[in-house]
């Protein structure tokens, strides 16, 4: 009624306590509800009925997630168990060939054949049963390219040529989750990673890549490839147990993601708004500018990052400080400096600034700061000649 009123369950909770109240294997009931069901023409027995669940021939499989790596990568062991591999900035996503029909589900569980037709006759080189698990990626001549690229294509039901060719994409597999029909999830990681392998040498495709494993002598000199991870416009590493299965959902102890720290810029607080749920009466949502010689220019928003004492006094600022409204937006006065963390930067002519950040959030409340202080545009164009895409 009011806009603002949301209430939201975890899908995890719902696979739990439907496991719970069904006595079935929480994995089976991710399996159940994974693909394109409609609620108002299924009934919820046949939902849950695992050969009605056979015959949905587009159905993927639940995705394994890996947990960010919190401690020393030493800490897990020898690293002749683990498998280091690239952790690609793409689109998560399942290539599913059987029977003659081919799928391409993301990780959101949408089905995306349309967004990216020049995947869609890797289904002729695919023998039948055969589920990939990967990341589409934006990529050209054996390379990968910047996710900007890749962002033009997401949300386009219609592809044009021009997109098509300034934005070609590649299904890059790194795992093998179904072969000849038969679910090879809980196999080891080494046994699935060699079928892949063999599958890869036998389909000849130029938009079908195999994502390659990472070589070192020790976890000191994986560490400095890691360094590396933005020339090759990934986000850091996959560290994978050799003997792992293919899990269902976020687990601990065989998948990690070793990121690479972000980048970071400093920069002062110029409007602020309203968020939504809980933060219904905060102002939480906040837009941060550098300096432009004696002008500040704005270059960010962001919303997350503060503890809810932080974010209280910030709102009381902002309530003390308004300057003016537009709309539910205010500008207050600039005095508050903020760290900002960012994953990747790159050119755009649609902001005042000329440069978009991805997935900006505020590091910490740099209150021993003066907003003199606070970065300049020139600096945050360093970064982006430095890293950007």
């Amino acid at each position: 009624i009011t806009g603002g009123f949301r209430i939201g369950v975890s899908q995890n909770l719902i696979t739990q306590a439907l496991a719970n109240f069904l006595d079935r294997e929480k994995s089976e009931i991710a399996y159940a509800l994974m693909g394109n069901w409609d609620p108002e023409k299924i009934s919820f027995q046949d939902l849950f009925d695992q050969s009605q669940n056979q015959q949905d021939l587009s159905k993927p499989y639940p995705f394994y997630l890996a947990h960010p790596l919190e401690s020393e990568p030493q800490e897990l062991g020898s690293l002749d168990d683990w498998q280091a591999e690239w952790k690609w900035d793409g689109i998560r996503g399942q290539v599913i060939s059987r029977k003659n029909e081919f799928f391409i589900w993301s990780r959101g569980e949408e089905l995306v054949n349309e967004k990216f037709p020049e995947l869609m006759d890797l289904a002729a080189s695919l023998p039948d049963g055969t589920v990939l698990d990967g990341e589409i990626l934006a990529f050209r001549d054996g390379q990968p390219l910047p996710f900007s690229l890749l962002q033009t294509r997401i949300g386009r039901k219609n592809v044009s040529k021009k997109i098509l060719k300034d934005a070609p994409v590649s299904f890059l597999a790194y795992d093998l989750l179904e072969w000849e029909g038969k679910d090879l999830r809980e196999l080891p990681l080494s046994s699935r990673r060699s079928q892949l392998e063999s599958l890869f040498a036998q389909v000849d495709h130029n938009h079908f890549e195999l994502s390659d494993p990472l070589t070192t002598e020790s976890w000191e000199k994986l560490a400095v490839v890691r360094e590396d991870s933005r020339a090759h416009f990934a986000e850091g590493l996959m560290l994978k147990h050799k003997n792992s299965p293919y899990e269902t959902g976020r687990k601990r102890g065989n998948w990690w993601k070793w990121k690479i720290d972000p980048l970071t810029i400093d920069g002062v607080m110029i409007y602020a708004q309203k968020g939504h749920g809980r933060r219904a009466d905060l102002y939480s949502d906040y837009t941060f500018a550098v300096w432009d010689e004696d002008q500040l220019v704005p270059f960010a928003k962001a919303y997350s990052g503060l503890t809810d004492a932080e974010m209280r006094e910030v709102d009381q600022f902002v309530k003390k400080n308004t300057k003016e409204r537009f709309g539910p937006v205010r500008t207050v006065k600039p005095e508050l400096v903020f760290e900002i963390a960012f994953e990747g930067i790159q050119d755009s002519p649609r902001h005042k600034s000329g440069i978009a950040l991805r997935f900006p959030r505020i590091l910490r409340w740099r209150k021993d700061k003066p907003k003199e202080e606070a970065n300049t545009l020139q600096e945050l164009r360093s970064l982006l000649d430095l890293y950007g895409g």
